[in-house]
């Protein structure tokens, strides 16, 4: 699989681009800003088409380049169902403080366990609420994507809106580290000592996780 991170706008937040080697398909988690070099890495890539935009939760900080993206490749824009909602209709003042506009209503509404396939390659949905009641991890056997869930030595805040600290650990415990230990993690913001790390790692030395 292609695996392309790139951090993007000014809230440090890591945008993915994925893709299958052999056919082209990809998809994009997470475009939050700079829509313009999500693209030029695609085209870079190979990438003749982006099938999907996946939101790993709803928060503007994340999703602010959604509507550019969906115009610009005509993505289906993914979420899980109890994050819709807010996806599409944010509260004015976040939209301020991200200086982004809302994105468009999704298109597709995720579950746990579902499969997102593009190409010949997969990602498992799981589902990880506790930063919102709709967030997301999406695995691929050696990578899994985290969005706010996990970061490299810090878990995603708890204090907005639908957010519980408790859901958020047992999430954690429950539905990541029982992924194979050598699994790379790929956060949704660049907050850590490295852009990347695995879950033996998190497990060992997180300290929300000790």
């Amino acid at each position: 699989m292609i695996i392309e991170q790139i951090e993007v706008g000014n809230f440090a937040v890591f945008a993915y681009l994925l893709a299958c080697p052999k056919t082209g398909m990809g998809v994009v988690i997470d475009p939050a800003a700079e829509v313009s070099r999500i693209f030029a890495a695609a085209e870079e890539k190979g990438i003749r088409q982006i099938q999907y935009i996946i939101n790993t939760h709803c928060h503007a900080d994340h999703a602010g380049g959604n509507r550019e993206l969906k115009e610009r490749s005509r993505a289906r824009i993914l979420i899980h169902r109890e994050d819709a909602e807010r996806l599409a209709n944010p509260a004015e003042f976040i939209l301020q403080i991200f200086q982004c506009e809302a994105s468009p209503p999704a298109d597709l509404l995720l579950e746990d366990d579902q499969t997102i396939s593009f190409g010949e390659e997969h990602l498992k949905v799981i589902h990880t609420p506790g930063h919102t009641p709709g967030g997301i991890c999406l695995y691929t056997p050696g990578y899994v994507f985290t969005g706010d869930t996990l970061f490299v030595e810090a878990v995603g805040r708890t204090d907005l809106p639908g957010g519980s600290h408790e859901q958020l650990i047992h999430s954690i415990r429950a539905r990541l580290l029982s992924l194979p230990g050598e699994t790379v993690v790929m956060p949704g913001h660049n907050y850590g000592s490295s852009p990347r790390s695995t879950i033996d790692e998190e497990a060992r030395y997180n300290p929300f996780l000790s």
